[in-house]
């Protein structure tokens, strides 16, 4: 088994589950077991940032520009997630994904992030998405996923609506050159 930890995964044209219809993950774990990622395209529905800090008794200082929110998968969508930039750890609550991006899934995060002394890029993700072992490697054989490599540009950009293209730009496709449909050789 390949371990994609790290890496990108762009769903095909022909994803029938519409949570997942042209979304990009990225995995932040990736075992024999499973994989879990967060969904880094997809802008939360009837809820912000802002919002969420407050339900959350968390007050933010009116100078700081707060990150997007989003949907970061259907499992557990009650649990919320950062994805930052590396240069921010919170003691033995951080984990490195790539040598560029970390999650962190603390409240005290969100408190750093509301003053101001947070990462310097974030992204809100509440829920994940998920996958027992082998589903994953299925998924990606029936032509549902394509992988690639990750970087903090893209996966923390602002603008979730260039991110499918943009991700399948890396890999040097044009998303009007990709049939819906698998082939056999």
């Amino acid at each position: 088994m390949q371990d994609l930890t790290g890496k990108l995964l762009i769903a095909m044209p022909g994803m029938t589950d519409p949570r997942f219809e042209r979304s990009v993950i990225l995995l932040c774990e990736h075992t024999p077991d499973g994989a879990m990622g967060l969904i880094v395209n997809k802008v939360a529905a009837d809820v912000d940032v802002a919002s969420l800090l407050e339900r959350l008794e968390i007050r933010a200082r009116p100078d700081v520009k707060l990150p997007l929110l989003n949907f970061g998968g259907p499992v557990d969508t009650g649990r919320g997630f950062v994805l930052h930039s590396h240069e921010y750890a919170a003691e033995a609550a951080t984990l490195a994904v790539t040598p560029e991006l970390s999650l962190t899934a603390t409240v005290e995060i969100l408190h750093d992030i509301a003053n101001g002394t947070g990462p310097e890029k974030a992204i809100l993700a509440l829920g994940y998405s998920g996958w027992g072992g082998g589903q994953l490697e299925a998924e990606i054989q029936a032509n549902g996923w394509l992988t690639a490599e990750s970087n903090a540009a893209l996966v923390l950009g602002s603008d979730p609506s260039i991110k499918w293209s943009a991700a399948l730009g890396t890999l040097g496709i044009d998303p009007l050159t990709l049939s819906a449909t698998a082939g056999r050789a």
